[in-house]
């Protein structure tokens, strides 16, 4: 095995939809939307779902004026600009790293469009270098937090003295979709709320290196004919969600192979892993997650918990799991860690961490 060179996480920030809500008061509000679902099945769902409470962009009552996708989608641009800068501002803040030098931004979001993409309304706002390189990206979902990593790694190891931003904005109560009494879309109503989380990565030859774990090699994984195993089906009323739910047995299928496969690479087994940072995706998912892993008691508590107070946050939720780990359980000097995330494709992303 011949070791690549790494980069270094430098800071991790993350940010809530301002209004929070419990569980039961967004029960009411599916309830009151979808007047053709079973309400004891919406009940179960929601109950099922392990959330206890979730933050929004808009209050409760506002929802219910959106008038179609239009409007849903300038609330996304409103609020993703806001809370994206609030994000950026926060990590570079936390680092010291002055916004001028930031020589790359990756934007990820899949629960809004906009062109000018979020990242560009951010160059002024910021402070961001004219020259800045932008890479806004899309449809990647849940996936995009830990693929945003693996890509920042990529660019960095090509340009070992700059320093790149990931940032993702996932507001997906935005989405929701009112009158469709599908089981999908009580799944989501049930668990997902809206977040931001941005994250500095430096290369491997700026100096001093950052205080936070290193991203030693990541590996992307596809899996064939999975393609409706999660997404949106774009319809004109917007982002209407698609969940198989095949999907705990595509993880129990596949997930320990590649991982293993993975690892072994890297000269490592699952026992040397002693940090598992995980997308909180849902009940059944972390549960087939931890028994095709066969991970310790204990191993993914950070991101139960991650899932009862917020919910799943798409794409920002494994940057939220990722700061709470570093900052309130910060593993020994040495120990490895696997960032892992899930989304639609259907494919799965793995960054191996030291810290």
């Amino acid at each position: 095995m011949t070791r690549t060179p790494v980069t270094h996480i430098a800071a991790v920030q993350k940010v809530l939809g301002p209004y929070r809500h419990r569980q039961g008061e967004i029960t009411e509000l599916a309830a009151e939307c979808l007047p053709g679902a079973n309400r004891a099945l919406l009940e179960r769902v929601h109950a099922g779902a392990r959330v206890k409470a979730r933050h929004t962009v808009l209050p409760l009552d506002d929802y219910v004026k959106l008038d179609g996708f239009g409007a849903a989608n300038d609330a996304f641009i409103t609020a993703a600009v806001a809370m994206g800068a609030e994000a950026v501002d926060g990590a570079l803040r936390k680092t010291g790293i002055a916004p001028s030098e930031v020589d790359l931004l990756l934007f990820a979001s899949t629960t809004g469009l906009a062109a000018p993409s979020v990242d560009a309304r951010l160059v002024d706002r910021l402070g961001l270098r004219p020259d800045v390189k932008r890479l806004p990206v899309y449809g990647l979902g849940c996936v995009a937090g830990a693929a945003g990593i693996a890509r920042l790694h990529d660019y960095l190891r090509g340009w070992p003295d700059h320093v790149a931003v990931l940032l993702s904005v996932e507001l997906c109560s935005l989405t929701f979709q009112r009158g469709d009494p599908s089981p999908a879309n009580l799944v989501g109503s049930a668990l997902f709320g809206d977040g931001a989380g941005a994250l500095v990565l430096c290369g491997p030859g700026k100096q001093p290196p950052p205080d936070g774990p290193q991203v030693v090699a990541t590996r992307s994984r596809f899996y064939p004919d999975t393609e409706r195993a999660m997404g949106w089906d774009i319809t004109n009323s917007g982002f209407q969600i698609v969940l198989d739910p095949a999907i705990p047995g595509i993880v129990r299928g596949h997930l320990a192979s590649d991982v293993d496969g993975f690892l072994a690479d890297n000269g490592l087994t699952r026992a040397e892993i002693g940090v598992w940072v995980c997308h909180p995706g849902g009940p059944k998912v972390l549960e087939a997650i931890g028994e095709a892993l066969d991970l310790p008691e204990g191993a993914l508590d950070v991101t139960w918990d991650s899932l009862a107070e917020v919910g799943n946050l798409s794409s920002a939720s494994v940057l939220h799991v990722l700061e709470v780990t570093h900052r309130q359980h910060r593993p020994p000097v040495g120990s490895w860690g696997l960032l892992l995330a899930l989304g639609p494709g259907f494919c799965a992303e793995l960054v191996l961490l030291r810290w």
